[in-house]
């Protein structure tokens, strides 16, 4: 086999580390990594039931990044932290912009992907305005976080509609996880970051500062995508017993250079200003625990954030979000969940000459109802069971249920099943847009434009059949029907959003973890992705087939973790990710790595280097697509 410097610099962190590790003490080798592969498989998840269960007994196709994860791979931000979970799909579309989702279809036809539903600390990020999510709004202190649960598949019975093809469930750590000071420190080719924590007792507050430089074209030319960003938040936890109590508070402002192709283009060239984006939220929780195992549960928040795009337009809106919970003890009926949600939003729009939102005012209500009941068919068989009736003000009432499976084959081994219904509910941008801004229109909304509907078969298996060895693979296919198009009205000679389009995806996801010594751990991943998409009958929008599947036919990954003497730490992660055939984007490998020492008891210092093989291109037209650069950074954590 040829060595190419490839694979030179991916052997040479090992090859460093293996003297090294010859050496190892008994008690450095123990404390390889925060979890041994038999806890992580028990690590609690709620998000697939709603309730605590261990991750080897879920009836779902989900991943876990712990805080270890997050600490050793060196990552600066959350859509970052993200490229650790095998089962997503993480493209960056500029210095600041990213393009995720799960099981394909990330994208939406000139916007961003509208079917991952995310959530912090059970605060729902994703926006009704346009059906997705703002990556740069979202600067959660990666320090601050316990864990994500990252559900590959439906979650329409449990969260609600849009969580069609995931669910992104971040959780902070509790208060008092965090007591004393932290400091962090962050100095790359990219940009600088500096954050500071301060907690006691059963309260904390932290704030951050990021300023990130713009990165390049293919050719070398500057892109206009540099931004500025700080955010401040608090947590407070209390409460003993029977009851236990949340408020967790949060506000940003960012300032963000706005890249070509933009929103308007005037005389042959463009005229863009800096995007201005800002916003508060506060999320208050209560949990009363009830005799025999059952619980009651409520959670609030009013979330508030705007967002200015110039030339074309500059959005207002708040949340107000209300949601009951009440999980029954396991009995005769099985262990029932049951709950209830509403939310109501206020939305203003300033309008442009070149786009408008009609009306430009607009408040909306959501409410829902659901429930899920699991039954005990026999002591390793159990039957799950869901459904939800979610109204929302442009399709009326929605019906998502749910069946599930799960077989114990054997204590280290288990089998599930799953089939649901889903949709994806309009937003503003699919039924109130109007270009220009003033008549005669062009493009004249989508009145008709129906929700999107999934019908998801998932089967799945999840095992341990070595003490240092666990796995899982999923594989599934998901139905579409009504997909949004965008038809063009010959006899009016206007365009407008419709539902003309079908579609199907089949694919499979494997990721599995190997502690191949006592101080080195191999974490592996793989998805492969087939996507097929026609136009129903009476539709004229010939590109949206093609347009619709900018997700690359499989990605794959590999992360090589070492504990070494001296209190030291590193991690080299390959990842692989084929060519996206809509766009013409190559395929690309990237090669990341991360080297931390304890320098003092109270002081870590590391180095990490990320795309170490070169820059490459992973999203977009070559015109404009950046270049996600080489970067070098260190990083100190000061922690007292």
């Amino acid at each position: 086999m040829k060595m190419t410097p490839l694979r030179w610099i991916a052997l040479a962190p090992l090859l460093l580390a293996l003297p090294a590790a010859a050496q190892l003490s008994a008690v450095a080798a123990k404390a390889m990594a925060d979890m041994s592969i038999e806890e992580l498989a028990n690590i609690e998840v709620t998000s697939v039931s709603k309730k605590p269960e261990r991750l080897a007994a879920a009836a779902a196709s989900v991943f876990v990044i712990t805080a270890d994860d997050i600490r050793r791979s060196g990552v600066a931000t959350l859509p970052e932290a993200l490229r650790l979970a095998p089962n997503l799909q993480v493209a960056q579309t500029s210095g600041y912009g990213y393009a995720i989702s799960a099981r394909g279809l990330n994208t939406s036809r000139n916007t961003v992907p509208n079917k991952l539903l995310v959530l912090i600390d059970g605060r729902s990020v994703y926006s009704p305005f346009f059906s997705g999510v703002t990556w740069d709004a979202q600067q959660v202190m990666l320090e601050d976080i316990e864990r994500i649960e990252v559900i590959s598949g439906p979650g329409g019975t449990l969260w609600g509609v849009n969580a069609v093809n995931g669910v992104i469930n971040i959780s902070t750590r509790a208060a008092s996880a965090t007591r004393g000071s932290l400091v962090v420190l962050r100095a790359g080719q990219r940009g600088n970051h500096v954050a500071v924590r301060q907690g006691a007792g059963d309260w904390r507050v932290q704030a951050s500062y990021l300023n990130e430089r713009h990165t390049e074209l293919a050719s070398g030319a500057p892109v206009n995508d540099a931004r500025h960003q700080w955010q401040a938040g608090m947590r407070r936890d209390w409460g003993g017993g029977a009851d236990l109590f949340s408020v967790v508070g949060n506000a940003y402002r960012g300032v963000l250079d706005q890249p070509e192709p933009g929103s308007i283009s005037t005389g042959g060239k463009l005229d863009l200003g800096a995007i201005g984006s800002s916003g508060a939220s506060l999320t208050a929780h209560w949990t009363h625990a009830l005799a025999r195992g059952g619980s009651l549960t409520l959670q609030g928040y009013i979330d508030h954030s705007e967002r200015d795009v110039p030339p074309t337009y500059a959005e207002r809106i708040q949340v107000a979000d209300l949601q009951f919970q009440h999980s029954l003890p396991a009995g005769s009926l099985g262990q029932l969940v049951w709950g209830a949600n509403v939310r109501h939003t206020w939305d203003a729009v300033t309008n442009s000459a070149t786009v408008a939102f009609l009306p430009a005012k607009v408040e909306q209500d959501w409410y829902s109802l659901f429930a899920q009941d699991e039954l005990a068919l026999r002591e390793n068989l159990r039957l799950v069971l869901g459904a939800r009736v979610e109204h929302n003000d442009y399709t009326g009432v929605e019906f998502l249920p749910s069946m599930r499976l799960a077989w114990q084959v054997a204590p280290q081994h288990a089998l599930w099943s799953g089939v649901s219904r889903t949709v994806r509910a309009p937003s503003r941008l699919d039924a109130d847009t109007f270009v220009p801004g003033k008549p005669p229109y062009l493009l004249r909304g989508g009145p008709q434009v129906r929700s999107e509907v999934a019908k998801v078969f998932e089967l799945g298996y999840r095992g341990q059949p070595l003490a240092q060895l666990s796995y899982s693979a999923t594989v599934f296919h998901n139905r579409y029907d009504y997909l949004r198009t965008q038809e063009y009205n010959v006899a009016g000679g206007f365009l407008t959003f419709d539902s003309k389009m079908e579609g199907k995806s089949s694919g499979i996801e494997m990721w599995g973890s190997y502690q191949a010594t006592p101080w080195w751990r191999l974490n592996a991943g793989w998805l492969a992705l087939h996507q097929r998409f026609a136009l129903k009958a009476g539709s004229n929008d010939a590109p949206a087939p093609r347009t619709s599947g900018r997700d690359p036919s499989h990605t794959a990954q590999l992360r090589s973790t070492f504990t070494l003497p001296g209190d030291k730490e590193l991690e080299v992660a390959v990842r692989k990710v084929a060519r996206l055939d809509s766009d013409k984007v190559p395929g690309y490998r990237a090669l990341d790595a991360r080297l931390a020492w304890r320098v003092w008891p109270d002081l870590t210092l590391s180095v990490s280097g990320n795309n170490l093989n070169g820059a490459h291109a992973e999203y977009g037209p070559l015109a404009t697509r950046s270049e996600v650069p080489r970067e070098i950074a260190v990083k100190l954590v000061w922690m007292h």
